[in-house]
């Protein structure tokens, strides 16, 4: 089985439905198991000390089960986040994006539930960890 979208085409939906953070996030790979996100950090990521921020790293997560469902369902409107963890296990390394690798655990007809880890680019250890739920809307009949 394949994902119903292509990187470049998930890139495209995010800039046409959220154009307001299109331009922080992009999509490195998208297959049937999950995704590769990039948050393209900026100073506004950053709090002091400079690590990037709590917010700026469950968005990451959030985007990243959002791309690894959509990949596998298409288009679907008002699929929703319904349940979320993030476990913070590092400083992410200032001046370096940070990654998110999305992994499919379970896409049911309802449901995904997505696990996230998130690295400092470059670097071996993850910085954080997320579980996530979609709500997938029913189909309507036709």
């Amino acid at each position: 089985m394949s994902a119903k979208m292509t990187a470049e085409e998930m890139g495209a939906y995010l800039e046409e439905i959220f154009p307001q953070v299109s331009d922080d996030f992009a999509v490195e790979s998208l297959d049937e198991t999950g995704c590769v996100m990039r948050l393209k950090v900026q100073d506004r990521h950053l709090r002091p000390g400079g690590t990037v921020s709590g917010p700026s790293m469950f968005s990451l997560a959030d985007v990243a089960a959002y791309v690894a469902t959509m990949g596998q369902i298409g288009r679907v409107a008002l699929a929703v986040t319904t349940s979320c963890s993030l476990d913070f296990m590092r400083k992410p390394e200032a001046g370096k994006d940070i990654i998110a690798k999305a992994t499919l655990l379970k896409l049911g007809r309802t449901l995904s539930v997505v696990d996230i880890l998130i690295y400092s680019e470059g670097v071996e250890a993850p910085v954080a960890r997320s579980t996530m739920t979609y709500s997938i809307p029913p189909k309507r009949a036709g």
